[in-house]
């Protein structure tokens, strides 16, 4: 069985930010696995959580966190619950997380991981992560786990503030992470200029 150290020892090749490898190390991942998969809590790799969902790869949260560098009093929209795993490492990293799920059922069950592993700084919400939090608007940073277009992104590009980062997993013309900032304030007539790309990495 691997362990939270050697985690750590195959992300440290690719993330650079200590930061985020002690968020990684300082969430039990176990608390967010089903349990007949629980010895697998510690390999580099998604595992089935249900609802046709997965856990994502410790490496994959890891790059997206480091990418998005959410400081500490950053407030933080997660689009895509799923276990409540990459929800917890984000709440290590910022002030507060709100995290929207579709599936009810692995909101709830997200609750409870939070809840065994001691993190008490997230917001749950059950509902369409593609509309966003608009209630809970401006976000500092914005972590969406689907991969989709990039045209279907404007609704959560509207709820940045001012310097807010949004990486999501975009799939034209090849799936990557693609990185948006907001340079400065939207207006209603113009809102296209408000952003520019900051970073783009293949997800290998």
């Amino acid at each position: 069985m691997h362990d939270a150290d050697s985690l750590i020892d195959q992300l440290r090749p690719y993330v650079a930010s200590e930061r985020v490898l002690d968020a990684i190390a300082a969430v039990p991942r176990e608390c967010f696995v089903p349990a007949p998969l629980r010895d697998r809590s510690y390999e580099n790799r998604a595992l089935a959580i249900g609802c046709g969902q997965t856990i994502s790869q410790p490496l994959v949260v890891a790059r997206m966190s480091e990418m998005l560098a959410p400081g500490p009093e950053d407030r933080v929209l997660d689009v895509g619950t799923g276990s409540g795993y990459h929800a917890a490492v984000l709440a290590r990293l910022a002030r507060h997380v709100w995290s929207i799920e579709r599936h009810d059922r692995l909101s709830r069950r997200a609750a409870h991981n939070l809840a065994a592993a001691g993190v008490d700084n997230v917001t749950l919400v059950v509902g369409d992560g593609t509309r966003g939090l608009p209630e809970s608007a401006p976000y500092d940073a914005i972590n969406v786990a689907a991969a989709g277009s990039s045209e279907g992104l404007a609704d959560l590009e509207d709820q940045l503030a001012l310097g807010g980062r949004l990486i999501a997993p975009v799939t034209e013309p090849l799936q990557r992470l693609s990185l948006t900032r907001r340079t400065r304030p939207r207006t209603r007539a113009a809102r296209g200029g408000a952003l520019r790309p900051a970073r783009a990495r293949r997800l290998s």
